[in-house]
């Protein structure tokens, strides 16, 4: 995150007020959506004076770019401690689990509804925001970013060998991961059950012709 934002939190106190703005714009986030976001707001919520927002952020843009990764953090750390503690099998249980992990997150945490990991939606389930595609890098889509940091994750699970082919077929299923569970939060606000279950299995039936 410190990357993505103009000067670095070097003090406890520091980190802590950007901490606070960015849970703050996650709760706005649900309760107003990102066209009715404001720096102004955030900053009067976080209880921050506004030039504060503006020594760490370069505009609400820079702030959701920031939430977003702290999400992607945030979601690849819960896998980790998850493995940590589950009797995986076989691969096909990491599936289950990382799935499982993004459901939970689009269920209760703050803002994730809204946006995940970059792309901003309307109302969850979609449709996105324009121009949110490659929020997370101005240069590559969002979805590929996610999709280097899983490959990466499960490389390391796996120990396995990175080549061209499973590249590929990781962006492929994590875009097919992706549409499926919108199109389940778009039938049901909660997640559709059973097209949860679906999509777990088209990833596994996917994924079986490059993995193990």
């Amino acid at each position: 995150m410190t990357s993505i934002l103009r000067r670095r939190p070097a003090q406890r106190r520091s980190v802590e007020r950007v901490e606070r703005m960015l849970d703050e714009c996650a709760l706005l986030l649900d309760e107003v959506g990102y066209e009715g976001l404001t720096t102004k707001e955030v900053a009067r919520r976080a209880e921050v004076p506004i030039g504060t927002f503006y020594q760490f952020f370069h505009d609400k843009q820079g702030l959701v770019r920031a939430l977003a990764l702290r999400n992607l953090d945030a979601f690849l750390e819960r896998i980790t401690e998850r493995i940590a503690t589950a009797k995986l099998g076989h691969w096909t249980d990491l599936v289950d689990l990382a799935i499982d992990e993004f459901v939970d997150m689009k269920r209760t945490t703050p803002g994730f509804a809204v946006m995940d990991f970059g792309e901003v939606l309307v109302a969850p389930g979609g449709p996105a925001v324009p121009g949110t595609d490659r929020t997370l890098d101005g240069a590559r889509d969002n979805n590929a970013i996610v999709a280097d940091r899983l490959r990466a994750l499960t490389m390391e699970v796996l120990d396995m060998p990175v080549g061209p082919g499973l590249d590929r077929a990781l962006v492929v299923a994590v875009e097919a991961t992706d549409a499926v569970l919108k199109l389940a939060f778009r039938v049901d606000p909660r997640g559709d059950a059973a097209l949860i279950a679906e999509c777990k299995q088209l990833v596994r039936r996917y994924l079986s012709d490059h993995l193990p």
